[in-house]
């Protein structure tokens, strides 16, 4: 019982703080917000690439 009680703690504490930081990610769409900063960027990469098709 005790290992059971204890492998329950240790899960427990594990899976709270990911589990908080996942909701603050989904609360503040912090995704989205990375994925737009990270659009940009690849968009100012790829804006100064010589173009080979014209259209």
């Amino acid at each position: 019982m005790k290992a059971i009680a204890k492998i329950l703690k240790v899960l427990f504490s594990i899976l709270c703080p990911v589990i908080g930081i996942l909701f603050i990610v989904y609360f503040w769409n912090l995704d989205q917000k990375v994925m737009a900063g990270l659009y940009k960027l690849v968009n100012k990469v790829f804006d100064e690439k010589p173009v080979d098709i014209v259209f």
